[in-house]
């Protein structure tokens, strides 16, 4: 069993810098998609990151072995392919119809589906912390919507389309969450990474068109290679956190990245109105997001406070 550090302020420090990393991406993709098509945003993101996590592996003679792998395990590849795939696509084109905030706070139900899915695939256990998070967050989301419920209970419009093609592309997340978490049996988390991150690369490049590049401005093209680093440096500090700090609390953190882009972007509309549109929620609707956070925070937390709890009352109890 993994056994973390201890340095909790390190941990808690490379957590805050995934959720602000991760809460400024969908901002800068916003940007990049006025132009360039979510296939060969994903395309250049993929391709980039595999090939810097090669030549990193390369020069530290730890390229993953396929030999032995097994039918079974190379089934688990390509469905962590697919899934990572399908996800960073079909979150673009939800993205390309929502606003950040509205993308990002919808990716807030993958961590509970994975939960869901945990519970029958490997068997944990939820606890009534976590479904009581769960409530929480199905509340918060019900506030966040309340402009525009109708809209997505009648019709399929631009903006009910754009959130149920996120729901289905962090769904699908799930997939490639579940595969790779097995996948770490046999490879490293770089490894892995590497894997996926060329596999999906190589299925997309057909319908991929590189020289749309060459239609992005000067700033265009820097948003482009910072959304190419994100993941790259995100996923690194998320992988430090973990040995640094426990995994709940780490999860609970990340719980955060909607209000740092709820809150980037409000900045953003302010230095750069031509680029960037504030949010266009009500005091309900922000309340939603810091509810629907809250939901998240205790589903990751509530395994932990159900044991502290338990551990109180054993104490209590003695003589």
């Amino acid at each position: 069993m993994h056994i973390t550090s201890g340095r909790w302020l390190h941990g808690l420090f490379l957590a805050l810098l995934t959720v602000l990393l991760w809460g400024i991406l969908p901002i800068k993709l916003k940007q990049v998609l006025t132009v360039m098509d979510p296939i060969t945003v994903t395309w250049y993101r993929l391709l980039v990151s595999g090939g810097l996590l090669l030549l990193w592996l390369t020069a530290k003679r730890r390229l993953p072995s396929f030999q032995g792998l097994g039918r079974r395990r190379l089934g688990l590849v390509g469905l962590a392919i697919f899934g990572l795939l399908g996800n960073y696509v079909l979150y673009l084109v939800g993205l390309n119809l929502l606003s950040p905030g509205t993308a990002q706070l919808v990716v807030q139900i993958g961590p509970v589906l994975l939960l869901v899915a945990s519970v029958f695939v490997f068997k944990e256990r939820f606890s009534v912390g976590q479904v009581l998070g769960l409530v929480i967050l199905l509340g918060g989301f019900g506030l966040f919507f309340n402009q525009r419920l109708d809209e997505l209970l009648t019709s399929l419009g631009v903006y009910t389309r754009g959130v149920l093609t996120n729901l289905l592309a962090t769904s699908i997340w799930v997939f490639y969450a579940l595969s790779q978490k097995q996948l770490l049996t046999v490879w490293n988390s770089q490894q892995v990474m590497l894997v996926i991150y060329l596999g999906c690369a190589a299925l997309l490049t057909p319908w991929a068109h590189p020289l749309e590049v060459l239609q992005l401005d000067t700033l265009q093209k820097w948003l482009l290679l910072a959304c190419c680093l994100n993941t790259l440096v995100a996923y690194g500090a998320f992988a430090e956190a973990l040995a640094h700090w426990q995994a709940s609390r780490v999860s609970a953190t990340l719980a955060l990245t909607p209000l740092v882009t709820l809150l980037a972007v409000a900045a953003a509309a302010q230095l750069w109105p031509a680029y960037v549109h504030s949010e266009q929620l009500n005091a309900l609707g922000y309340l939603g997001a810091i509810t629907v956070v809250a939901g998240s925070a205790l589903v990751a937390l509530g395994p932990s406070l159900v044991a502290g709890w338990r551990a109180r009352r054993v104490r209590m109890a003695r003589p």
